[in-house]
């Protein structure tokens, strides 16, 4: 059984027991997420297409943890002119433990 979620303006599938890195979520270590915006749920014998979404449909998650990706460097350079700027990003993830997907 697994479902199809939209989380932060992506599509992640997700199975019961599975662990997701999901974009940085504003919730605490070992908090519980309920994530209702289901677009699909598969069953052992059925599947649900959501119209957008699926009615009563909706995913249970516990938060893990917080983590940050490696460094991305952006560089600005103009040849000739004395012009040159550097920039780091780390983007932030949170790592969620599905526990149940209802229908």
């Amino acid at each position: 059984m697994y479902a199809v979620v939209s989380v932060g303006g992506k599509q992640v599938m997700m199975r019961q027991g599975d662990t997701v890195r999901l974009d940085h979520l504003k919730a605490e270590e070992g908090m519980n997420v309920t994530f209702n915006k289901v677009l699909l749920v598969r069953g052992e014998d059925e599947i649900q297409v959501g119209t957008p979404l699926c009615k009563g449909a909706s995913v249970e998650c516990r938060v893990l943890g917080h983590e940050r990706d490696k460094k991305v460097r952006v560089v600005k350079y103009k040849r000739r002119k004395g012009y040159k700027r550097t920039r780091g990003h780390r983007q932030g993830y949170t790592r969620v433990l599905v526990e149940k997907v209802a229908i």
